[in-house]
């Protein structure tokens, strides 16, 4: 099988997965309608001649090669002060789940050192340069959620629900303060975005599918963060240099597909989704962060119409704009160290992580022959420094760095409970059962309950928020946490069950509860990873479905607290519940909820609901593409529903249930692995005749001698990839297994191929093998030693096999316990990636069995 064969077919398959392959994209309009669809802006700033004389100064005085280390952006696993002083480097980031000294626990000491150190190397003239100091960015983006102590606000979406700007502002204000006691001067925030595909694994990053309200929102969250351009208070040290992101288009993008392609006219491009960066712009704020997505097919790390004569030109945006990570390896003809194209188009700062050594040599060189002219690279440091001196970086104005009694205190966490109460959305409340009263006898079941890293979601502590516990969120409150204390101060009872059973000693009486509260929901994610075939929650799955049902048949009347990061289709779980209520992901202050759900001891209401959707939420599963003002627009609650207490409305118990994935006129994906296990498929490691052991981390062995281990790593982007090492000690394997058979016959009668992406690092020296299992007594083996053996060394290849051939092994599709297991009886190192089913591929697989 050749590299070059391999292309072509992976080609088509991509094409496959798309609506088309160009035929649907939108005619570029001629430059006089481009003239009329963006507004005129002037910057936001009027223009200070002391401090543009002071650029022109530092210009004058730096060399080329400082003025290309301005222009890099490094992470702090990969980069020491040392490197900051001898390249005169412009920024640092820290990463999602990276910490100084790679410590989870490091104390806002620890942050401020690290924070001072790479700034007195920025400033070291030693080796007669000029003095400009390093700017640090962190994604703060629902808090200073990088740090553990600090207080976690509801994430977008659920801070969409509320219609509150000014708490927004607020918001803004409070993770300022937390982040600058850090030393950190810059937040990758807010996102900007208008989701409009709810698969879309960042759509809980979005304040709403609609434009209307992402203008006040993002002027608020930026004037929070920033201060009000014209006061004292800009930039003032307790306020910081925001990023609006990412511009522009990421909501949009086909399927939802996280950095793909936004295929839509100048005009929606502009009206919609560019809604939050005219409202952040005319805030002043300070940074743009370019998109990892296309736009009608071109990357928007190399759009120089719309970084250039959009953005600058027309918008009159004066700072600076900076890439997303490695965002311009995705340029035609670039490399993660190689791109002027990106800076050419008008991107000032690469955010380059870990090769940022080899991008600055070539981009010095590229400087130096005039590929990149004279004028662009003057342009982007004169961007970069404005935004450094507005920001009094230079005088290190820092006036809340290291204070104490600011990080997670109790007026920030108040203003995140107020969030919380305002963000929850009352979807159902068949016959008034809610406010609850906290006298009664008050059953608290489900995995979220009493789980804070749950309810925060992805961007908390780690960058997927997975492999945290309760003890990483000092001070904060879960959910159980809030009810549990309100119901011992009404005299009440309460139990937390999370498997829904109690015993006749559970309650006094020795009865049954007269309520359960069932909190359960999504699991973290984050970017990339969070992506979905299907908005059916828990497809293939429906655990919480039977622990709804399970109490239902109980007669105990049932409340369900959704815990999610978009709308999903819940009509099963809605039928199942008495009341049900949207509560996002609301952080740290979990105990909101109970403050709505309530009633004082007194019987009285303390909270209203208040919150509306901001996003429609789907009738039908194939209802992925659901937005206010679409043409034959019928969603189960529409945009701005939202029930309260004095409202008597009953919402039927018998909405349609049929869960079929056809969209868009064909079957989905069946995706198995891309770039994390998706529903229902799980990891596991099987090491000979031991029991799995499930993969949760980025890194996991089947035991103390680590015969087989699984490693996160990168293909395209961060941990989207896994690297499997078998030492060959004995025979193992590793398995993508579901919790309960899968019902795929569906796939075999639409011709589809199982698809991968591998890397072969260390041929095998055994017999391998690719298992479908269907049950303890069915399974179909595929050898692959043969075909390992012929892909060349550590070089991605796809490789796809008919399902016809697991068929013809004795598969068994109508109950398939394992999607895939790859077993080997010898050393081998392989890394798979994109594992999934793919309708139509049949046709051109590798391995064909048929005819």
């Amino acid at each position: 099988m050749s590299f070059g064969k391999v292309v072509s077919v992976g080609i088509l398959l991509i094409c496959a997965g798309l609506t088309a392959c160009g035929d649907d994209t939108p005619p570029k309009p001629t430059n006089n309608e481009r003239t009329d669809t963006w507004p005129r802006l002037a910057p936001a700033l009027p223009r200070d001649p002391e401090l543009e004389a002071r650029i022109e100064s530092l210009l004058a005085q730096m060399s080329i090669e400082e003025k290309v280390g301005q222009l890099i952006q490094a992470e702090i696993k990969y980069v020491t002060p040392e490197d900051v002083r001898k390249y005169h480097l412009g920024s640092i980031l820290n990463g999602g789940g990276t910490y100084p000294n790679n410590d989870k626990f490091a104390s806002p000491q620890d942050w401020l050192a690290m924070a001072d150190a790479y700034y007195e190397a920025s400033m070291d003239t030693s080796d007669g340069g000029v003095a400009i100091p390093i700017i640090w960015g962190s994604d703060a983006v629902h808090g200073h959620n990088n740090l553990v102590g600090a207080t976690l606000f509801p994430h977008n979406i659920g801070l969409g629900a509320t219609r509150d700007p000014d708490l927004i502002r607020r918001i803004g204000e409070a993770t300022a303060r937390e982040v600058a006691v850090t030393g950190v001067n810059w937040t990758f925030a807010p996102t900007v975005a208008v989701a409009r595909d709810d698969r879309w694994g960042r759509t809980y990053e979005s304040y709403s599918e609609d434009p209307e309200i992402l203008g006040p929102y993002a002027e608020q969250m930026i004037k929070g963060i920033q201060g009000e351009v014209g006061s004292t208070s800009f930039l003032d040290g307790y306020h910081l240099v925001s990023a609006a992101k990412h511009f522009v288009g990421d909501g949009g993008t086909t399927r939802g597909r996280d950095r793909g392609d936004t295929r839509v006219s100048e005009k929606d491009l502009a009206e919609i989704h560019a809604a939050g960066y005219i409202s952040a712009l005319k805030a002043g704020v300070q940074t743009i962060m370019a998109s990892f997505n296309s736009w009608n097919g071109e990357r928007l790390h190399g759009h120089a119409y719309l970084l250039t004569e959009v953005l600058k030109n027309r918008l009159g945006f004066d700072g600076f704009v900076v890439g997303d990570w490695n965002g311009h390896r995705f340029v035609p003809g670039c490399t993660v160290e190689s791109c002027p194209q990106a800076i050419n188009a008008g991107l000032d700062m690469f955010m380059v992580p870990s090769d940022w050594k080899a991008l600055y040599e070539n981009t010095l060189a590229q400087a130096k022959s005039g590929e990149i002219s004279a004028e662009r690279l003057n342009d982007a440091v004169s961007r970069i420094l404005r935004v450094k001196l507005r920001a009094g970086l230079f005088e290190r104005n820092q006036p809340l760095a290291g204070k104490s009694g600011i990080l997670g205190s109790a007026e920030h966490r108040a203003i995140a409970r107020e969030a919380v109460r305002k963000s929850l959305v009352l979807l159902k409340n068949n016959g008034g059962l809610l406010p609850l009263d906290p006298r009664g006898k008050i059953l608290v079941a489900g995995d979220a309950a009493d789980n804070i890293a749950k309810q925060s979601g992805g961007w908390t502590i780690s960058w997927q928020g997975t492999g945290n516990t309760d003890e990483d969120f000092p001070g904060a409150t879960s959910i159980y946490d809030g009810i549990r204390d309100a119901v011992k101060k009404a005299g009440g009872e309460v139990l937390l069950s999370v498997d829904g059973t109690y015993t006749k000693d559970s309650f006094s009486d020795g009865g049954k509860p007269d309520v359960a509260i069932v909190v359960y929901g999504e699991d973290p994610y984050a970017e990339w990873h969070g992506d979905l075939a299907s908005i059916e929650y828990q497809l293939g799955i429906k655990t919480d479905l039977a622990l709804l049902k399970k109490l239902k048949a109980q007669n105990i009347p049932v409340v369900s607290i959704f815990i999610s990061g978009r709308p999903l289709w819940v009509n099963k779980e809605l039928n199942a519940s008495d009341a049900f209520v949207a509560a996002w992901l609301p952080g740290s202050e979990g105990a909101g909820i109970a403050d709505v759900i309530l009633t004082d001891a007194e019987g009285n209401i303390q909270h209203d609901f208040t919150g509306r959707l901001s996003f429609s939420w789907p009738r039908l599963v194939h209802q992925t593409v659901l937005n206010r003002r679409d043409e034959n627009y019928d969603p189960l609650f529409a945009y701005g529903y939202g029930l309260n207490y004095g409202d008597q409305t009953q919402i039927s118990n018998n909405l349609p249930e049929d869960g079929e994935t056809y969209v868009e006129g064909r079957l989905e994906d069946a995706w198995l692995l891309v770039s994390r296990p998706r529903s229902p498929w799980q990891l596991f490691i099987a090491d000979a005749d031991k029991a799995p052991l499930p993969v949760t981390g980025n890194r996991a062995s089947s035991g103390s001698d680590e015969n087989i281990t699984v490693a996160s790593i990168d293909m395209e982007s961060q941990e989207d990839a896994r690297l499997i090492h078998w030492k060959g000690l004995r025979d193992g394997s590793v398995q993508l297994v579901a919790p309960k058979p899968q019902n795929l016959n569906r796939y075999l009668k639409e011709n589809a191929a199982l698809t991968m992406d591998i890397r072969v690092d260390q041929p095998p020296e055994g017999p391998v093998d690719a298992i479908i299992a269907c049950g303890d007594d069915c399974a179909a083996e595929l050898p692959l030693q043969g075909l390992l053996q012929q892909q060349s060394p550590d070089t991605w290849s796809n490789v796809s096999i008919d399902l016809q051939c697991f068929v013809r092994a004795g598969a068994d599709f109508s109950r398939i316990s394992s999607g895939l297991t790859l077993r080997s009886k010898g050393p081998l190192s392989l890394a798979v990636a994109n594992i999934k089913y793919v309708p139509g591929a049949a046709e051109s697989a590798e391995l064909k069995c048929r005819g």
